[in-house]
């Protein structure tokens, strides 16, 4: 069976907006919740990026069925692991367990707000599997001292703990981030269909494990506005991640995408409001393997619409699909 998931896009919503969209999208009857974790929009024409931990929180409260998850939270620049660790294990309590915990080697874009400089991705990757065996530590509720290539943790230990750990997923994109959330993580997340990610996380340990996509959408009744909505705000999503990492500045994602068309976009975002072209786009993640898939619909005043759309006709479609 196929789970489908809402995204709270942080970059194109406030906070209260975004804890009423899956308050809503719990209504509709989304199977679960993620939620981007950035100090930047990647555009300004995206024009938002609340702090994404409050809005979890609050979520918690808000909703009683759909499960959260960060996707992703960098925990080694502007969080250190052990303030992770802390963040998580409450969330898991006001949430009752429904939280999991994503994790990424991080975006410049980012992670550059507190200073240190960007490192290379061999280093980003050394600290992010550094981070993990610190969180896991403290997620098993002992006094935590670690003196490592990267951290240092003194005497920690976190006081409220929830009788199950979060889950811990990682965000791969390689074979490197492949093998770390093989041996690592719980689940794997990935943005791209790629079945090659996949097998690779299998075969260092991820076999059997969730594996959770994540799709752009632009659904309006008018495709061509819904296109040129997706153009405005999401035309850096064909650059690829690793050339997204890279860039610090919405203005840098500008530049790099001054050339994209509309109709680039339209050729690798589902846009509209015919759901056989959603069906097809969600196609290519369950053929490659992933067990649950994220859509965000992109553009903030438009998920009420949206979220009434997916509960009457494209949820539905999708079930009657996949499952």
């Amino acid at each position: 069976m196929t789970h489908i998931g809402y995204t709270m896009m942080t970059e194109q919503s406030g906070p209260r907006e975004l804890v009423g969209h899956v308050v809503r999208a719990e209504e509709a009857g989304f199977d679960f919740s993620v939620t981007s974790d950035h100090y930047f929009p990647w555009l300004r024409s995206q024009g938002h990026a609340p702090y994404a931990w409050s809005v979890l929180g609050a979520a918690a409260q808000a909703t009683s069925r759909i499960p959260l998850m960060t996707y992703v939270t960098c925990p080694t620049f502007r969080y250190h692991p052990a303030v992770v660790a802390q963040k998580a294990a409450t969330t898991q309590l006001l949430s009752e367990g429904r939280f999991r915990l994503g994790l990424g080697s991080g975006e410049n874009l980012n992670e550059h707000v507190v200073g240190g400089g960007w490192p290379s991705v061999d280093v980003r990757h050394e600290m992010l599997e550094e981070a993990v065996e610190i969180i896991r530590a403290l997620f098993e509720g002992e006094h935590v001292n670690h003196r490592g290539t990267h951290f240092d943790v003194e005497s920690a230990r976190l006081w409220d703990l929830p009788d199950r750990p979060p889950p811990i997923g990682v965000a791969v994109s390689g074979e490197r981030s492949c093998a770390l959330a093989g041996r690592l993580a719980d689940l794997v997340i990935a943005t791209e269909p790629e079945a090659g990610l996949l097998e690779s996380f299998d075969r260092h340990g991820g076999a059997g494990k969730p594996r959770v996509g994540q799709l752009p959408v632009c659904y309006d009744p008018d495709r061509a506005t819904a296109v040129e909505r997706a153009h405005s705000q999401f035309r850096w999503f064909g650059n690829g991640w690793k050339v997204n990492s890279e860039l610090p500045h919405p203005d840098s994602f500008a530049s790099a995408t001054q050339f994209v068309r509309p109709e680039d976009v339209a050729g690798s975002i589902p846009c509209g409001n015919d759901p056989a072209d959603f069906v097809e786009a969600v196609r290519a993640y369950v053929e490659a393997g992933f067990t649950e898939i994220a859509l965000v619909q992109i553009g903030g005043d438009t998920q009420p619409g949206y979220l009434d759309w997916s509960e009457k006709t494209l949820l539905p479609a999708l079930r009657s699909t996949f499952g």
